[in-house]
């Protein structure tokens, strides 16, 4: 798996967690009793059609608005499924980690998650958490900080 590597190469500490199968954030966060503030969730998004990787928590939902204003993009969508297969060809489908950085995409994570203690996320697979300390996911993805979530009701 391309992020377990990339995180042993780099000689950081993180957990491995395993569950039963989730298929959103917000079930990792219940199976892995941690509060979707901590849950990463990365979105891959195409400003003027480049394609862009942002991380917010589980708990929240993009602002594509404020995303376009922040990015000084004339458009913001959503990839779609098919589009997100290929980028992420050794990954189950939904099950992506916030690490851009390993496919070739410049990753945002927004201001909300970025202050955390420490992150979780899915692992590649539907049925596995890594746990990381934040300070050590931000060296090691240098991702920009920008405010583009709002928190689902």
């Amino acid at each position: 798996m391309k992020v377990q590597e990339f995180l042993d190469n780099s000689s950081v500490s993180y957990d491995v967690l395993e569950h039963v199968p989730v298929f959103t954030a917000q079930q990792m966060a219940a199976v892995e009793h941690e509060p979707g503030k901590y849950v990463a969730k990365p979105v891959i998004v195409k400003a003027d059609g480049k394609r862009i990787m942002c991380v917010l928590p589980a708990c929240c939902k993009i602002d594509l608005g404020a995303l376009k204003a922040q990015l000084g993009a004339k458009k913001a969508e959503l990839a779609d499924e098919k589009e997100i297969g290929e980028i992420f060809d050794d990954c189950e489908l939904g099950a992506e980690p916030p690490f851009g950085n390993l496919y070739d995409l410049p990753v945002i994570i927004d201001k909300a998650l970025a202050s955390d203690d420490h992150i979780l996320f899915q692992g590649g697979t539907h049925d596995l958490a890594i746990k990381l300390n934040m300070n050590d996911y931000r060296k090691l993805v240098e991702p920009k900080v920008m405010d583009f979530s709002y928190h689902m009701t």
